[in-house]
């Protein structure tokens, strides 16, 4: 791995991120479709009621936002420099197909990444300074801060594999986006499944999750490296 190289495509994604109005996009509403469910809870539930909030998880909701977000960003990696033709030059150059998933695949998660935490950060901030007496203590605990800490960059890493994957093989950007959101849908449903207790969020759960996210990580990696074919995208291009 060549670490010049994957850093060359890290600066030029994200100046592409920069000057895309849907990405800019996605990244703005996407999380605050997911701080508004745990939100209006909070605001909403009066200081007598905060008690029932020690038997729920509704943080975990938020970790939709790491998986949402960075699908957004990945699916538009590949087939996005196919539409802009800048692919082909890329392509030309000598750099390997793992230095340049890898490369981009880092793009997408730094911003996720802070986006996410700085969501989560927004939350806990206005809890505890708008919600009734007694909410923010029932609400926010070491578990479910901790969770948020360890899961969101492993649930951000898949998510821009399996973006990646699709973008690969799709031929528009929106199709790619949507395609990329709906592959992610089954990890959404696990993390409010959690939330919403209906599975429980258990220590064994949690190691179990981590060792499933830390395996589909490398396998994806290794699954959209193998789909993207370099003779075939230039020969797209062209």
């Amino acid at each position: 791995m060549n670490w010049r190289r994957v850093r060359a495509i890290f600066r030029k994604e994200l100046r592409e991120y920069r000057h895309n109005g849907n990405i800019i996009y996605a990244m703005a509403i996407l999380p605050l479709i997911f701080l508004l469910q745990p939100l209006i809870e909070a605001f909403t539930i009066p200081s007598n009621g905060s008690a029932s909030l020690r038997r729920e998880n509704s943080l975990l909701y938020m970790l939709a936002i790491p998986v949402l977000v960075p699908a957004a960003l990945a699916a538009y990696s590949v087939v996005g420099e196919r539409i802009q033709g800048t692919l082909e030059p890329v392509l030309s150059t000598p750099i390997r197909s793992e230095e340049l998933l890898f490369g981009k695949a880092l793009a997408a998660f730094v911003p996720s990444v802070v986006v996410a935490y700085g969501i989560f950060g927004l939350f806990i901030a206005a809890v505890e300074l708008f919600a009734h007496q007694g909410v923010a203590t029932a609400l926010i605990r070491g578990p479910d801060l901790l969770a948020q800490l360890i899961f969101t960059p492993l649930l951000a890493t898949l998510s821009i594999w399996v973006g990646i994957a699709v973008s690969t093989r799709a031929s528009d950007p929106r199709i790619a986006a949507q395609l990329s959101l709906l592959a992610s849908l089954p990890t959404v449903a696990v993390t409010s499944l959690i939330a919403f207790n209906v599975i429980p969020a258990t220590l064994h759960v949690a190691l179990g999750l981590g060792i499933v996210l830390l395996v589909l990580s490398r396998l994806g990696w290794r699954f959209a490296t193998a789909l993207f074919n370099r003779e075939r995208l230039i020969t797209q291009v062209r």
